[in-house]
């Protein structure tokens, strides 16, 4: 019987950096013969990619937004998340449930006791094993986003919104500090990759 792999999931506020290393996290991990799965939420199957498309562009208030992100969630969790953990992968997923408490509970203010009755129809009890938590001042986020891409219905939201993001995402870190590691997003990319490794090696899963 396979032993049963491993979630780390990817947060922080859009422009963050984090996209940028779980592809060297992925190699990291092949390196030492982990099969690996790189994912992301909203998204990963078929469904939820669609109902991506969906929350990013079009209008909608905090709960259909929310009830979007948690259906797609349990289609990636069925489809995708659950069967690679019961063969022993690893799954790496560009943001979980973390992301909705921050940016629907933080930034868009929307009741997280709604999300935490939701969180537990979908999830039944799943979390990542190892969250990497990309922090950055919501001002550099910004500019960095600037800098690579057009903006999607969240990114242009303005400064305002992203600071509540990044402050849901503190009050996520400070309610799990175990499962959480808290990266300083600001540094170079080397640096932060020497967090990233940091983290994994102090996790004794490989």
């Amino acid at each position: 019987m396979a032993s049963p792999g491993r979630f780390v999931s990817f947060e922080g506020i859009d422009g963050a950096g984090k996209s940028s290393h779980i592809d060297a996290l992925a190699v990291w991990l092949r390196a030492r013969d982990h099969e690996v799965v790189v994912t992301r939420e909203p998204g990963g199957t078929e469904l939820a990619e669609r109902l991506r498309e969906l929350v990013l562009h079009s209008p909608m208030d905090a709960l259909t937004e929310s009830l979007l992100v948690f259906a797609g969630r349990r289609d990636h969790l069925q489809q995708r998340i659950e069967p690679a953990l019961a063969r022993g992968a690893t799954v790496l997923c560009d943001r979980f449930t973390d992301a909705t408490y921050a940016y629907q509970g933080g930034g868009r203010g929307f009741d997280a006791q709604v999300l935490a009755t939701l969180e537990a129809w979908v999830q039944q009890g799943r979390q990542p094993d190892l969250t990497l938590w990309f922090d950055l001042p919501a001002a550099t986020a910004a500019e960095r986003r600037a800098a690579a891409r057009a903006p999607d219905r969240f990114e242009r939201l303005d400064l305002a919104f992203f600071e509540r993001v990044r402050e849901g995402y503190a009050r996520r870190f400070d309610a799990d500090r175990r499962r959480f590691a808290r990266l300083d997003a600001a540094q170079p990319r080397d640096a932060v990759w020497q967090q990233i490794e940091a983290a994994a090696l102090e996790r004794a899963w490989w």
